[in-house]
């Protein structure tokens, strides 16, 4: 079985970040950030994309799977059944059905990590989003870029879909 890793960048830095995209093996990071945009440094688009390159990860946008600016305002307010329910109707127009579509393709190629913001997948709209891969077959493992080498220490509890040649590396 394919897995589909997720993680969140909050609480995090970028240094961290990436060393547990590596250490887990990942070889791809699909943005499902409707805006590609943050505060924090490293997390835009252009300077993810370009640090990612440095490390042999490849980085795929897919803003049309992004939560729309009231599912965020309804997360950013506590009210998570309003956001599921903003983003789920979101989720099932033809052009967010069109990027997960491409998404499934391209994480059945190669080991995939949902990116976002928030370091809880359970008030995350990837975690709708993973949901739906597993629906294709994937198994969700969800990661936390707070402490890298936990993935290192638990190598062996990890999926084996692929090789993690990062993680003897990290």
């Amino acid at each position: 079985m394919r897995v589909i890793y997720t993680i969140g960048y909050e609480g995090t830095d970028i240094d961290r970040f990436v060393a547990t995209l590596k250490a887990v093996g990942i070889d791809r990071v699909a943005d499902v950030r409707a805006l590609a945009l943050s505060r924090k440094k490293g997390f835009s688009k252009r300077a993810l994309s370009s640090l990612l390159a440095l490390t042999d990860i490849e980085y795929f946008h897919f803003p049309d799977l992004g939560d729309p600016k009231p599912g965020r305002e309804a997360a950013r307010a506590g009210l998570y059944d309003k956001f599921r329910a903003i983003y789920e109707s979101h989720f099932r127009t033809k052009t967010a059905q069109s990027s997960l579509r491409e998404l499934i393709s391209i994480a059945r190629e190669k080991p995939t990590c949902l990116l976002c913001f928030e370091r809880d997948p359970a008030t995350c709209h990837r975690s709708i989003v993973a949901e739906e891969l597993s629906e294709s077959g994937f198994q969700i493992l969800d990661l936390y870029g707070d402490d890298p080498e936990q993935y290192v220490r638990h190598d062996s509890r990890m999926p084996s879909n692929h090789s993690r040649e990062g993680a003897t590396a990290a």
